[in-house]
């Protein structure tokens, strides 16, 4: 049905993927929180046009390339665990950074010019690209559903099913951590801690990324 094999479980697998904590969400979180629901859909369009671009090129058969080439896949994991490390670092020094300067006025003032240098859009755009979860679902287990009498509808329903589910989790991450942005605010201590911890996480996925195999 709709060039798709075996609906039921795609659809059972999707939801378990998409609740599996990963950088994505995690970095669509620490934005609304720090900034808003405004920037947390900015963060969000950028996780959207990532996958996206993740889906086209599992229909265009760079997945079935990867899975064949294991070195290329090497080069995309090993870039991609780059750039979340670099990440982490940058949030631990921020933490640091608010930790530090936490009984300072000044440190409040310079806070929005230095959220407004993040550009949520891109980040999360790169994060994405480079999000271990979703290369290894469009490589290993996106690719699976697809009819072999009808691949472009095929390809299309499941892209499409995978983004509905994504805007509906996403949406409740970025009002549920809405909520937190004025305690944030107020405190800077508390600040600083759950920024350490989002960088810590971010350590952990890319050491997950430079380990992950197809």
């Amino acid at each position: 049905m709709f060039g798709v094999i075996d609906l039921p479980t795609y659809l059972a697998g999707l939801v378990l993927i998409v609740l599996l904590p990963g950088p994505n969400s995690l970095y669509v979180l620490s934005v609304a929180a720090r900034r808003g629901v405004r920037s947390g859909y900015t963060a969000a369009a950028g996780v959207w046009c990532g996958d996206t671009v993740l889906m086209t090129l599992s229909a265009a058969g760079v997945a079935s390339l990867l899975q064949a080439n294991a070195v290329l896949f090497d080069i995309v994991k090993y870039a991609g665990a780059g750039y979340l490390t670099w990440l982490a670092i940058g949030m631990m020094r921020s933490a640091w950074q608010m930790w530090r300067t936490r009984r300072e006025q000044a440190a409040e003032d310079a806070a929005p010019a230095v959220a407004a240098e993040e550009r949520p859009f891109r980040r999360a755009l790169v994060v994405s690209l480079f999000n271990p979860k979703a290369i290894l679902f469009f490589v290993a287990f996106f690719v699976q559903f697809v009819s072999k009498s009808n691949p472009v509808m095929g390809f299309m329903t499941l892209g499409v099913l995978a983004q509905v589910a994504s805007v509906l989790y996403l949406s409740a991450l970025i009002f549920g951590g809405s909520r937190l942005a004025a305690a944030f605010r107020r405190r800077r201590t508390l600040s600083a801690g759950a920024t350490s911890a989002a960088g810590a996480l971010f350590l952990g996925f890319a050491v997950k990324l430079s380990l992950a195999s197809v």
